[in-house]
């Protein structure tokens, strides 16, 4: 039953996902735009900050191990998205924005990492 809800919360995730996306990307054009795909960076900086959360849940707060496959596995692993930042990074590199790819880069890697250790300490400290 757990790998079931596990599969239907990814497939929420995904959904979740997709209308984050399209409503961030949406706010973001009408502002003027920006080579940098900062919806891919949002979805994967607050997926990495409750996937901090949901750990600090189950190995602090004593939450049943099936709340990290279900929401950290099956929802937040639909949610976010390595593959899609990999290849926005390439992407940009290949189009010689060489600079737009090594902010992108930064960003990503220390702002997913930074916000899975603030979810993880939010739960640590309360």
């Amino acid at each position: 039953m757990t790998e079931l809800l596990a599969a239907l919360a990814g497939g929420a995730g995904a959904a979740a996902r997709f209308v984050v996306d399209g409503a961030f990307t949406a706010f973001v054009d009408r502002r003027g735009g920006s080579v940098l795909p900062w919806a891919t960076t949002l979805i994967n900086v607050t997926g990495s900050f409750a996937l901090g959360v949901v750990v600090g849940l189950v190995t602090v707060g004593g939450a049943p191990s099936a709340v990290a496959l279900i929401l950290g596995t099956g929802f937040l692993g639909g949610y976010t998205t390595f593959s899609t930042a990999s290849f926005e990074t390439v992407r940009l590199a290949r189009q010689g924005r060489w600079r737009a790819a090594g902010v992108h880069l930064v960003v990503m890697v220390s702002g997913t990492l930074l916000a899975a250790a603030a979810g993880l300490s939010l739960v640590v400290v309360f």
